[in-house]
């Protein structure tokens, strides 16, 4: 694919988040325009079965946690640009991971789609595709990927788009995780087609955390659906009661991929979970 350059000239008054859909919009065009559907759709792993995200994340034998590969995120900056993904995401999984999240945004995450391509060839628990989804373009190329999961953020989509996004998602086998900040997106938000819905303890506008937001919603999140708390989760003593209010899965990224050896940071943060 042709690298793109984004400017935000143009763009002054808008948050992060809305610089990142508007950048999503542009990189996505040029994607169409590199790659079609039907190539997608001949991939070698286009055709493969995905993992159940729900079965991963309930067995026991695991640790509901959701294990990220990050090197950079807007806030924080380079968190970590020496890790490998396949080194990285093999230890998440040895060390009882239940899925893994890998970031595919280039300009303001630094991850690729080859490190979702090198973590689905590297391991055989699920994987969630970590982006923002705005076109169903991105949906089938997650599948040609060899993605699991796709997530869809109540934030950036209306209830129409998300209804969209998430059929289309169905229909090709893959699992949808909706993710909420707050009370109005997820009670527009929900939808028959979602497997999960993930409360994102990070405000996406200015980028302060707290678990709390993941309290304030358990208990209105409808029973058929897993619960997810994302961000702003460090010790094991944060799992341990989002467990009691419900949650069935945990995504930590930046807490293990600020240490030099991620793989090894989990497995030691697992062990306080026993």
């Amino acid at each position: 694919m042709n690298k793109q350059t984004f400017s935000l000239k143009g763009a002054r008054g808008l948050n992060i988040l809305d610089k990142i859909v508007l950048n999503k919009k542009a990189e996505v065009e040029l994607a169409k325009k590199d790659t079609t559907t039907k190539e997608l759709e001949a991939s070698a792993l286009f055709n493969r079965p995905t993992y159940s995200f729900k079965e991963f994340l309930l067995d026991p034998a695991r640790t509901g946690i959701i294990a990220e590969f990050k090197r950079r995120s807007p806030s924080k900056g380079i968190i970590n640009d020496k890790a490998g993904v396949e080194a990285v995401t093999t230890a998440y999984a040895a060390a009882g991971a239940s899925a893994l999240s890998v970031l595919t945004d280039v300009d303001f995450f630094m991850g690729t789609k080859m490190d979702l391509f090198k973590a689905r060839q590297a391991n055989i628990i699920p994987v969630l595709r970590k982006d923002f989804m705005i076109d169903e373009f991105q949906v089938i190329e997650a599948k040609s990927l060899g993605a699991d999961i796709i997530l869809l953020i109540a934030a950036i989509l209306t209830p129409k788009e998300i209804d969209k996004l998430a059929s289309l998602a169905k229909s090709l086998g893959l699992n949808v995780l909706l993710e909420v900040h707050n009370l109005e997106e997820l009670q527009r938000s929900i939808n028959p087609n979602l497997d999960a819905i993930g409360v994102n303890n990070r405000n996406l506008a200015d980028f302060t955390v707290s678990v709390e937001t993941s309290y304030q919603l358990a208990e209105h999140i409808p029973a058929e659906f897993m619960k997810i708390s994302e961000s702003a989760i460090s010790d094991t003593e944060t799992i341990k009661g989002l467990k009691k209010a419900g949650f069935n899965g945990f995504l930590i990224g930046e807490n293990f991929m600020k240490q030099a050896d991620p793989g090894l940071a989990m497995r030691e943060f697992v062990e306080g979970l026993k």
